[in-house]
């Protein structure tokens, strides 16, 4: 069969998609990280050994198996094993802690846990059994290992929920989001085709492969038969040579990531930071009009920007051929099989690549509507040319004396602000106007940030209503983030202004 792209889309199983690529291109590389290189020939082979010592260990199809590993060659040939395997797989992120992690295995019902041993400073085998993890063991720089002859066949149909993914829980605990194969394949074929990128390209993963982006980004790979570069740990300059080295073309992650490169450029004008590099894309936060500007003009690159979440890894995506303003101001178009429907400003999601609910039945209930619609609790409208805006979240709407306004159009502002690196624009309790509208900025390096007359008087010039000026402006030395695609934690920042600012 001459596979393409499109045809190993229609794989049923993960597992028969490695199988596939491998069969194409064997000797091509799929991981580059430090040094090591690894096939897809040798990621079908080495996986299933894996597997044949995970089931020697008392794996079996169905076994629940958590894994809370780093960015690592080892991460991916376990969970490809586990895919193998035809195991149910729940992944943590690696920086969670005892909170988050005692409630994965717990909620997941856990058989099996993996971690790394003492990562970067903490005792992660110590955390599991003190948390009465069942079936601990380290799978750093070793994995399970055995002979593949003893396997049962592999899974033969990919549509029974053998993913089990975490949403970042902030003030509550975190939802179980149940996937499967084919609705992973479904979010990175999407992605894949949007970005238009071929065998010649080396991709990059800069952030945790636990997160959903793990399988969305490592079903690219497998389509288009290229190579990307590992990070266990993605700072920079640091990444900078392992980029350069091995020619990557296209970077990112996320909008904080295109805002780390593009300071790293200004260090070095006139000198493209990563020579071969082509294409920055991401999603998973709101992308300022000005960055992507900035990023084009300074960068000499491209930048394509999406929109998904835990639930639905790829919604929408922008278009390297599209127009530049389409680029700057929308998220792109979603793909074929994507069914976006807009009520009372809500984006509600139906398709493939939507996730078939929740651990706990009744968040799924309340979570899609009698249409079957996912609601995604994000606000948004659809242009004539059928780009989709996001416009910010329900929960992020600040209602200021019986008036709704949006924070991501002033924080897009913002973003425009010399002396502002990022901003966060959050609503606070107020006696008087039920909320009112406070910026919390982190300043642009050299400059200790703009005072708040400065920013209403930017922000006034700018167009924006008065009735939505901030009326308290807070200056960090850094915003608040998360540790998987750096996004700003809103609710510490509600969480410590929310008392009234101190007088004198």
């Amino acid at each position: 069969m001459n596979e393409t792209p499109h045809t190993l889309g229609t794989a049923r199983t993960l597992w028969e998609l490695v199988a596939r690529r491998a069969a194409v291109t064997p000797d091509r590389p799929v991981l580059l990280q430090a040094g090591r290189r690894l096939t897809f020939g040798e990621l079908r082979a080495r996986a299933e050994r894996v597997a044949a010592g995970l089931y020697g260990m008392g794996v079996r199809p169905g076994t629940v198996v958590a894994w809370q590993l780093p960015t690592r060659i080892e991460t991916a040939l376990l969970s490809f094993a586990l895919a193998r395997l035809g195991a149910v797989q729940s992944p943590v992120i690696p920086y969670y802690r005892d909170r988050e992690v005692g409630f994965a295995l717990r909620a997941s019902k856990a058989e099996f846990f993996a971690v790394p041993g003492v990562w970067r400073g903490h005792d992660h085998t110590e955390m599991a059994r003190r948390l009465g993890a069942r079936g601990v063991f380290e799978a750093y720089g070793t994995l399970p290992d055995g002979d593949p002859s003893v396997l049962p066949p592999p899974p033969a149909e990919g549509t029974s929920a053998r993913w089990i993914y975490w949403t970042s829980g902030t003030t509550s605990d975190p939802k179980g989001v149940l996937h499967t194969d084919r609705s992973l394949i479904a979010g990175g074929s999407c992605l894949a085709h949007a970005l238009r990128l071929s065998a010649d390209d080396v991709g990059s993963m800069a952030f945790p492969y636990a997160h959903i982006a793990g399988p969305d980004y490592t079903v690219m790979l497998l389509l288009y038969g290229f190579p990307a570069v590992m990070s266990e740990h993605f700072a920079l300059p640091g990444a900078l040579a392992e980029y350069r080295r091995h020619g990557v073309t296209v970077a990112g992650g996320s909008t904080a990531f295109y805002s780390l490169f593009l300071a790293e450029q200004r260090r070095q004008p006139g000198e493209k930071v990563i020579p071969t590099l082509r294409l920055l894309a991401g999603g998973g936060a709101p992308k300022p009009p000005g960055l992507y500007r900035a990023v084009v003009r300074e960068m000499g690159v491209q930048l394509t920007h999406g929109y998904g979440m835990t639930e639905v890894p790829m919604i929408t995506m922008g278009d390297p051929w599209d127009t530049a303003e389409n680029l700057a101001t929308t998220e792109g178009r979603p793909p074929a099989g994507m069914e976006v429907r807009i009520v009372d400003g809500e984006i509600r999601l139906r398709g493939e690549a939507v996730c078939q609910g929740y651990l706990d039945p009744a968040e799924t209930a309340a979570a899609f509507d009698a249409d079957g619609f996912l609601r995604t609790g994000d606000l948004g409208h659809m242009t004539e040319s059928g780009h989709l805006v996001l416009t910010g979240r329900l929960k992020d709407v600040i209602i200021r004396k019986g008036e709704n306004i949006s924070a991501r159009e002033i924080e897009d502002l913002l973003a425009a602000h010399p002396a502002v690196a990022d901003a966060a624009v959050i609503g606070l309790p107020d006696a008087e106007r039920g909320e009112l509208v406070c910026a919390v900025i982190e300043p642009a390096a050299g400059t200790a940030g703009p005072t708040l007359p400065e920013v209403v008087s930017f922000l006034r010039a700018e167009g924006l209503s008065v009735h939505k000026l901030p009326e308290r402006l807070e200056v960090l030395d850094a915003l608040p983030r998360n540790d998987t695609l750096r996004k700003v934690l809103k609710y510490k920042l509600r969480e410590r202004f929310s008392a009234p600012p101190r007088q004198g």
